[in-house]
């Protein structure tokens, strides 16, 4: 199971697109989105799906991984 933030800095690097134009494109600050590629563990889930919402994606809930609990 990934984390948010490699698949969210993976998707960005997929797209040729910076934290800075990644922040443009989202409408989200430069910092949320550098905080959230490093493991941020809190952030509200609008800005969320507002950011992965670029690439085709949506936050959703799914079974706990085993490995996590």
């Amino acid at each position: 199971m990934e984390t948010l933030s490699k698949v969210i800095k993976a998707k960005r690097k997929e797209n040729g697109l910076t934290q800075e134009d990644l922040s443009l494109k989202s409408g989200l600050g430069l910092r949320l989105i550098r905080e959230i590629e490093q493991g941020k563990t809190s952030m509200r889930m609008d800005k969320v799906n507002q950011l992965l919402s670029l690439f085709g994606m949506e936050l959703v809930p799914a079974p706990k991984s085993r490995d996590h609990e």
